[in-house]
């Protein structure tokens, strides 16, 4: 019986726990921070390259390119999540 109820408990921690993937935590950092470059987004997200989020950045235009507007006009681009 105890056994059943640890189960129990297990599936319903795991299914209020809300999982991210790294793209939704990078658009949740993007929103908090508004319109920004790729080298102050990857800065406040902790990496030293200015880089570093360029597959990132390529994923979520390929994947979900309704979260995320791209600036072109500007040099630097520009990004803001939708």
């Amino acid at each position: 019986m105890a056994l059943k109820q640890l189960i129990a408990k297990v599936h319903e921690v795991l299914n209020s726990e809300e999982f991210k993937t790294y793209e939704q935590i990078c658009l949740d950092k993007l929103k908090e921070m508004g319109i920004s470059s790729a080298a102050e987004w990857s800065g406040a997200m902790g990496y030293r390259n200015p880089n570093a989020l360029s597959k990132v950045i390529r994923r979520i235009k390929t994947k979900t390119p309704h979260k995320l507007k791209i600036y072109y006009e500007r040099r630097p681009r520009c990004y803001e999540a939708l």
